[in-house]
């Protein structure tokens, strides 16, 4: 009886390679989302933060609706600006540098609670003397220079618009920066006692004079401690009218303020 030979034939192992392909292709694709998750998590806790300004107390620098950048780096690291390491630094900063700098604009954390975000403008430096006279900022006894820079359009308390005085302050180490005064020179914090800035500690103010919590109060902010600092506003990264949701991105071409995008803040 004659049996029917099967014909020789090659092992066919092309499905095994495919499905180990593809196995290796999921798992290479799984490491790639949790490295990349990793950077983005050092990143964001060690680097760079984003805000967004939910208060005009910057106007005209900062608007509502804007979203900013902020470098954790510059100042060094505390256990406000990087919470993971507050077990190990309890108090002080790593790698503090020279710190905040006249005219900086900088997030810290209230010092009241230690906890709520701020961000307002390095005006004193410890040590320095700070007063407001009749609108006027004075530094160690000098009045900062201030020239008239035409008028800024605001809301007033009724959602009227409402044209203010808008001015170029030069501070004691160059920087220029507007500054805006909703009720002229005479708002309530326009004349002011003198602070001494203690030793470690800033005097912090708004760019709008007159619509501010700031430094100028020191029973609701007072003076920060550099441990407080977050980091330095560097950039504005988006921007949307103020009455606008940034989720609403089909109303993006008439809401976003295009020409503040990318903007360096200063």
């Amino acid at each position: 009886m004659s049996v029917a030979s099967q014909p020789n034939k090659t092992p066919d192992t092309s499905g095994a390679a495919k499905k180990t392909s593809k196995d290796g292709g999921i798992g290479e694709l799984i490491k790639i989302i949790i490295h990349a998750l990793i950077i983005a998590l050092v990143v964001r806790t060690a680097l760079f933060q984003p805000f967004n300004i939910p208060s005009g107390s910057l106007i005209p620098t900062l608007l509502v609706g804007d979203y900013v950048m902020v470098s954790k780096y510059s100042y060094g690291w505390s256990r406000y600006s990087v919470p993971v390491i507050s077990s190990i630094l309890p108090s002080g900063r790593l790698w503090a540098g020279e710190g905040p700098k006249r005219g900086d604009i900088a997030v810290f954390k209230l010092p009241k609670d230690n906890s709520t975000d701020f961000i307002k403008r390095v005006i004193g430096l410890p040590g320095d003397r700070i007063q407001m006279r009749q609108g006027r900022l004075f530094i160690n006894g000098t009045m900062v220079q201030r020239e008239q820079a035409g008028s800024y359009l605001v809301k007033d308390e009724f959602g009227r618009d409402k044209e203010v005085p808008k001015y170029i302050e030069t501070l004691p180490n160059g920087v220029k920066h507007e500054v805006i005064e909703i009720q002229g020179d005479t708002g309530y914090y326009d004349n002011t006692d003198e602070y001494v800035v203690p030793p470690g500690n800033y005097f912090m103010m708004g760019d709008n004079r007159d619509n501010s919590d700031d430094s100028r109060d020191l029973a609701a902010v007072g003076y920060v401690p550099l441990d407080n600092f977050v980091g330095k506003g560097q950039i504005i990264f988006f921007s949307v009218a103020d009455d606008a949701s940034p989720l609403a991105f089909w109303q993006w071409p008439w809401t976003v303020r295009g020409s503040r995008l990318f903007s360096l803040i200063r």
